[in-house]
């Protein structure tokens, strides 16, 4: 009899484990197998074949950046000034590449604060010039500096190239230069000081905290990863320009605005560095190691029956396809009274925040750590 009671207990247990669902229909299966997953093969990955070398490449694009800027100092001539801009589009979609990294260095520097807040200030900026006054240092005059000032100071400074000319080769052209240059070694300091310290320790520490909890690395790179593509990548490149969550369109807070015509390249690069750290893809390259994807595939991880880790990049293939028959956002939102369009493409690239924020961090046990202030 004590057998016989024994066996049903153990298949109620086993029914009731593999029945684990959430309300939005995924499900572990089998849980009651132990999972063959080693958090530090991915840390490792993540460190070594992934951010430190998206770091190098920015570093040294940046370094392009600023020689060219040179060049341009001393023949502020037209092609030049084509040669300065082509470094600074390379720039900055190699940023795109390192902008969801916001852990370790990156967060102690405030890195993406310092290096890409947008809409930039102009009426700052134009002060700065004129003065000689000012501190980039200061968390004030983060809208004053990084990728969105030099887009300022190489598009916007006049309607066209002979217009910006003249301000290179006028009277306040000193000022000008001085200014810009400020700019460029303040970037470079920044970035230095976050590959530097990746390459001299923190790479060791970040791999070495490979536990689960909230303050483990993977709980932090995973919540970091989240937190950029709702905020940056989908309101900040797209929903917040879009009036989504004011009501009015904002095209003035377009990435890139004054460029007008990058803003959709700079998006497709933020979302391919996303869907390629999901999947472990190595930096410049088609291998692949160990990943979030590979996590939710050993956690065998299912969503209203399919696998959640190809529903989501199916879902980043959507999201792309839309963006990508796009006109550039500038022009979307300024040429259509509704632009709607980019309205549907935003919600093929908002369609992904649930899969992400909900069912993934589910699966693997993770806890949001940040304030959803959008509704969602």
């Amino acid at each position: 009899m004590n057998r016989i009671i024994g066996f049903f207990f153990v298949l109620t247990l086993v029914w009731a484990c593999s029945s684990d669902s959430d309300a939005e229909g995924t499900v572990i299966v089998d849980p009651v197998e132990e999972v063959s997953f080693e958090r530090s093969a991915m840390l490792i990955n993540w460190a070594d074949n992934i951010i430190i070398p998206s770091y190098a490449a920015f570093s040294s694009d940046l370094d392009v950046l600023v020689s060219s800027f040179n060049t341009f100092k001393e023949d502020a001539s037209e092609v030049n000034l084509v040669e300065l801009r082509s470094s600074w589009v390379n720039a900055y979609i190699s940023w795109q590449r390192v902008a969801m990294f916001e852990i370790g260095p990156a967060e102690t520097v405030g890195f993406q604060l310092n290096m890409n807040i947008y809409p930039t200030n102009t009426d700052n900026i134009d002060e700065y010039i004129t003065t000689g006054s000012y501190d980039l240092s200061l968390s004030s005059n983060r809208s004053s500096k990084g990728f969105p000032a030099l887009d300022y100071l190489l598009n916007g400074l006049g309607e066209d190239d002979v217009a910006i000319l003249a301000f290179y080769n006028g009277d306040e052209k000193d000022a000008l230069f001085t200014f810009t240059e400020d700019v460029l070694l303040d970037m470079t300091s920044l970035t230095d000081t976050v590959l530097s310290d990746w390459e001299e320790g923190y790479r060791d520490t970040f791999v070495a905290n490979d536990g689960a909890s909230s303050t483990a690395s993977v709980d932090r790179m995973v919540n970091d990863y989240i937190f950029y593509y709702e905020k940056y990548l989908r309101a900040g490149k797209m929903g917040i320009p879009l009036g989504v969550f004011s009501g009015n369109t904002l095209p003035q807070n377009i990435e890139g605005y004054y460029n007008g015509t990058i803003s959709n390249d700079l998006f497709l690069e933020g979302l391919n560095a996303v869907q390629d750290f999901f999947n472990g893809k190595h930096f410049n390259s088609e291998t692949e190691g160990e990943s979030l994807a590979s996590y939710l595939d050993a956690l065998n991880t299912v969503k209203d029956g399919e696998d959640l880790s190809s529903l989501i990049n199916a879902q980043f293939n959507t999201a792309r396809d839309m963006v990508q028959d796009l006109a550039a956002f500038r022009e979307e939102i300024e040429n259509n009274s509704t632009p709607t369009a980019m309205f549907l493409a935003y919600d093929e690239v908002q369609k992904a925040v649930p899969m992400l924020k909900v069912d993934m961090v589910s699966a693997m046990s993770i806890s949001i750590d940040f304030v959803d202030a959008d509704g969602d």
